[in-house]
């Protein structure tokens, strides 16, 4: 049997719900849509959200809605999937990264302000942090620096829905409420906490940023009578951006809706299968696992420990039908970042935290008998 490091989770509740949206009037756009939104939005902690296609296109929309273009600077992390710097170049923006903290591996607020103070005043227009691995980052903070920069905030959340830190007056701030950024971006894809296949969420606070992402999802069209330059009867529709096809389908989001009722459960067992690992690793003297302190708040999409000779244990685990998984290659290494001026070395701690980094499995359906045979194997490949 294959242990696999990341899973979904199917169950005949989701099964059910997705039959009953395929034998309903809609698949496409439909009343499940708006249903998904709402109650998505109710869970985050947020006014609006807005379901797309998959978090690529969540972030692409986020850009736009922004007004990123050819001469708008951007700053994020390396160590996140592509995407979280794809997204500004879609538009024509140019990206900038900034190294990470070594123990929380998100994007490190001294190298942010470093890297604002270089520049001209009004050179960079936005941070997109990402709370990487599921751990919160502190966005009070990073608004603070914001706010004294005049830029926004996209927060990539893909990784930590349910993940929260706590603010400088001790409240709990969801990941994405938008209580700090300007717009926030999940994904739906199998292996994250909620999940449709394919698809993604936007959640703000901003009632023109939804309005505005609403006509992008749909080509610049609408058909709503407010927003309409004339009206030739209940037929006509104007395009009034130039959008893009970014829809999910009605039955994507029955699955999310059923998904989305056992995400609190699903969010224990991973904190669960957290500390089992936590406690198995923290003393080994071979192993680098994340202070404890860290896992308040933390989601747990991934759990990655640190090791010097990542290549041996990876290809041990597999030899046992154990497949771990690296995150990330560092952004700014991959040949076309290369071609457009970053090098190797220019962002050491991001590359040395690769160099070591694997991702061991966690999902909620992890048995515990799996994750004991996981610990046991790792354990007798150092040899204890």
């Amino acid at each position: 049997m294959n242990i696999s490091y990341g899973k979904q989770f199917i169950s005949n509740e989701d099964i059910n719900e997705v039959i009953k949206s395929l034998t309903s009037d809609f698949l496409t756009q439909g009343p499940k849509v708006t249903e998904f939104e709402s109650k998505f939005a109710e869970y985050i902690g947020s006014k609006f959200a807005v379901a797309v296609s998959n978090g690529t296109a969540a972030l692409h929309l986020c850009a736009m809605a922004l007004n990123v273009k050819e001469g708008v600077n951007v700053i994020t992390t390396p160590i996140t999937f592509a995407a979280s710097a794809n997204c500004v170049r879609y538009c024509g923006g140019n990206v900038f990264f900034c190294d990470i903290n070594p123990e929380t591996f998100l994007i490190d607020t001294e190298k942010l302000k470093q890297l604002i103070a270089s520049k001209p005043k009004g050179f960079f227009s936005g941070i997109i942090p990402v709370d990487f691995a599921g751990l919160a980052i502190n966005l009070e903070e990073i608004k603070s620096i914001a706010d004294e920069n005049e830029l926004w905030i996209i927060e990539d959340a893909c990784h930590a829905p349910g993940g929260y830190f706590k603010d400088s007056k001790g409240v709990t701030q969801l990941c994405g409420n938008s209580q700090f950024a300007d717009l926030a971006i999940f994904s739906f894809h199998p292996v994250k906490h909620i999940a449709t296949g394919e698809g993604g969420m936007i959640t703000t606070n901003d009632k023109e940023l939804f309005e505005k992402l609403v006509l992008l999802r749909t080509h610049g069209i609408t058909k709503n009578e407010n927003l309409l330059s004339k009206n030739d009867g209940g037929w006509y529709y104007e395009m009034q951006e130039l959008g893009f096809n970014y829809r999910i389908p009605d039955i994507l989001c029955a699955l999310g809706i059923s998904q989305l009722k056992r995400a609190n459960e699903g969010l224990i067992r991973r904190r669960e299968i957290a500390r089992k690992y936590f406690d198995a690793f923290k003393n080994h003297r071979v192993i680098k696992v994340q202070p404890i302190e860290l896992h308040v708040g933390h989601a747990f999409h991934l759990f990655i420990i640190q090791v010097s000779n990542r290549r041996e244990l990876y290809d041990y685990l597999k030899s046992k039908n154990i497949f771990a998984q690296v995150h990330y290659i560092p952004v700014h290494t991959m040949p076309y970042y290369k071609g457009l001026g970053y090098k190797d070395g220019d962002f050491p701690i991001a590359e040395n935290y690769y160099r070591n980094c694997l991702s061991i499995p966690m999902y909620p359906s992890l048995s515990n008998n799996d994750q004991e045979m996981v610990i046991k194997t790792i354990l007798d490949f150092y040899g204890n």
